[in-house]
């Protein structure tokens, strides 16, 4: 096996008290019980780091990173020295037993993110599973998380919400997807990579019509916006706009429970706009969620449209 293949070597436990430093005053962290400790990190701000993460990570016998030089200007700022193991994507299936053999031998172990809450968009999710699965005890250190600060302050209700994470990038797979959550009864929450915001935004305004929408940009940053509309007004104002920069979160009103009864012309014209970039299925679901009436009926007129279109 060469060097550049070998998996990450895991760290032998420290041997010096763990401390870690805020406010300029330095602190010993107690020591904490064995098992996979789940800790949420700043999304932006430094600050939002609580006591209690600060002291986990600091008495942890080891750091499960994501990308280690992320965690370690946040391990610097706080003055912690405790080692870092890098898991991610293109490792975890290696490093994953012996991840768990340690964790049966009574180690601490800290599972962190990028930024915020771990399990959300990255590759946690087996390390936690097989966990649990062979017994090993799961702590969860809750804090920030993009998707629940968005969610506090774009106005848009809050009782139910669905996180969609990211979209497929190609404009054809997106529109499918979009027109799979068209009917769920609440929030569509979404991340989106800069570049493509404005792409997708159009495709949220095509398959879902006018909703009400907010794009949060570097959410607890310095330059933090958050910019509300509707998804037709949102998608026109950046596709003339260069590329925003930094972390996006999408988030789209529920459909309008009290929306009108179409008329049979008004829904022949909505099913032939869909089918030109919608499977029958799918243009059926977004009509539906559109116009307020059952979707098998909808589907079957779809049905007959498609029929009547041209080979």
């Amino acid at each position: 096996m060469s060097q550049a293949s070998q998996p990450p070597k895991l760290i032998a436990p420290k041997s010096i008290a763990p401390s870690y430093t805020a406010f300029g005053l330095k602190a010993e962290a107690e020591s904490i019980r064995p098992g996979l400790h789940i800790v949420a990190t700043p999304i932006g701000n430094l600050g939002d780091i609580s006591f209690r993460a600060l002291a986990t990570l600091a008495a942890a016998d080891a750091i499960l990173a994501e990308d280690k030089r992320v965690t370690s200007h946040l391990l610097a700022h706080y003055g912690i020295a405790t080692p870092l193991v890098g898991y991610h994507e293109h490792n975890a299936a290696i490093i994953r037993p012996r991840l768990i053999a340690r964790l049966q031998g009574g180690a601490a172990l800290a599972l962190v993110s990028d930024a915020g809450t771990p399990l959300i968009s990255d590759p946690g999710f087996k390390l936690v599973a097989e966990a649990a699965a062979a017994g090993i005890e799961i702590i969860s250190v809750p804090g920030p998380s993009a998707v629940l600060a968005a969610l506090s302050v774009a106005g848009l209700p809050t009782d139910r919400f669905f996180f969609e994470g990211f979209l497929p990038p190609r404009s054809a797979a997106r529109r499918t997807r979009i027109a799979a959550l068209a009917t769920i009864p609440g929030t569509l929450v979404f991340f989106e990579s800069p570049r493509r915001a404005a792409e997708t935004l159009a495709d949220l305004a095509a398959v879902l019509g006018d909703r009400p929408a907010v794009l949060a940009r570097e959410l607890t940053k310095r330059f933090e916006t958050v910019r509300r509309g509707s998804l037709g007004s949102l998608a026109e104002e950046l596709a003339g706009e260069p590329d925003p920069k930094g972390e996006i979160v999408l988030l789209v009103g529920a459909p309008d429970e009290s929306a009108g009864q179409m008329s049979g012309a008004d829904l022949d014209a909505s099913l032939r706009e869909a089918l030109e970039t919608l499977s029958v299925k799918d243009a059926a679901s977004v009509v539906s969620a559109r116009s307020g009436l059952p979707r098998r009926a909808v589907y079957a007129r779809a049905v007959e449209l498609a029929a009547e279109r041209p080979e």
